[in-house]
């Protein structure tokens, strides 16, 4: 149980901000800096598209983060024994009426954009954003939450990786391309590491939960090897970007983030306590967003 006396006051701006989770919000801003780089490379300069692109992912992002916390929380994975961060919910910093409130909010301001997005790029700008707040929830909640069956990083995979990539290069240039779906490939892979790291974490209460990630089926020793390809996969992406994917040799940029990647890596491979995790999970995320930024330059030559 975190000190109660470092923790904000049930219902204030603190107790919110804290169930949005800044530090995950990277996860919706780098696939739109993909996107819109491999968009601006291919001619494209839909800025309005790009940021209304932006503001929706945001949205959809909080949204996931809330539909988790209450969740996992009415499941019982987060609990007294967890290792994490503190969750809002869990800890009645708001209420479960509060939070699926904010739910609604959220997946209301993503449809609110959504609409100007549909304007722009039609129907399958529907199929996208329904299929993300479907997949948001379902994660962890509904009758049969992947989640909890070993398929989260499938999950993030698709949704914070490929979809996102795509789905922002389409509403600027109207159209997907196979170089667009490659660019996607090495930030789909940063981005399931932080999940990695969590379920790393998360294994021993997870599974006195019934939360059975994939990294609880594998064990602690393979779900550390399972980190380590994932990221080792992402900068092997992204240099066959160039090799074979007909980007320039910019995209070698996001190597210069490998000091990075040796932090969260070592702290993985060593580590089996809640704080020096949390601390592995935070250093994964700027990895992302570090990784990512580099790469969106790279892309974009």
């Amino acid at each position: 149980m975190p000190n109660s006396h470092a923790l904000p006051a049930p219902g204030s701006l603190r107790a919110w901000i804290l169930a949005i989770r800044p530090p995950t919000l990277t996860a919706a801003i780098v696939p739109v800096a993909i996107g819109t780089s491999v968009a601006f490379r291919d001619g494209y300069r839909e800025w309005p598209a790009a940021l209304a692109a932006l503001v929706g992912a945001l949205a959809l992002q909080i949204g996931a983060n809330f539909a988790n916390d209450l969740s996992d929380y009415r499941r019982g994975a987060d609990n007294d024994s967890r290792l994490g961060p503190p969750r809002a919910t869990q800890l009645g910093l708001l209420t479960q009426r509060q939070v699926i409130g904010a739910i609604f909010t959220s997946f209301g301001i993503a449809t609110f954009v959504g609409l100007y997005l549909v304007y722009i790029g039609g129907w399958p700008i529907i199929a996208i954003g329904l299929a993300s707040m479907v997949a948001a929830v379902t994660y962890t909640g509904g009758p049969w939450p992947f989640g909890y069956r070993g398929l989260g990083e499938v999950f993030v995979f698709i949704f914070f990786g490929v979809v996102a990539v795509a789905g922002t290069y389409y509403v600027q240039a109207g159209e997907v391309t196979g170089a667009v779906i490659a660019a996607s490939i090495p930030i789909s892979l940063t981005v399931t590491a932080i999940l990695v790291v969590n379920n790393v974490r998360d294994i021993d209460t997870d599974r006195l939960a019934g939360k059975f990630t994939l990294a609880v089926y594998l064990g602690r020793r393979l779900a550390r090897t399972e980190f380590v390809l994932v990221v080792a996969g992402a900068y092997l992406a992204s240099a066959s970007l160039w090799l074979l994917g007909g980007f320039s040799g910019w995209v070698l940029l996001s190597w210069l983030s490998v000091p990075a990647a040796f932090v969260p890596v070592g702290a993985v491979m060593a580590s089996t306590d809640g704080p020096s995790l949390n601390q592995a999970l935070r250093s994964t995320a700027r990895l992302h967003l570090l990784f990512g930024m580099l790469l969106a330059v790279g892309v974009s030559v």
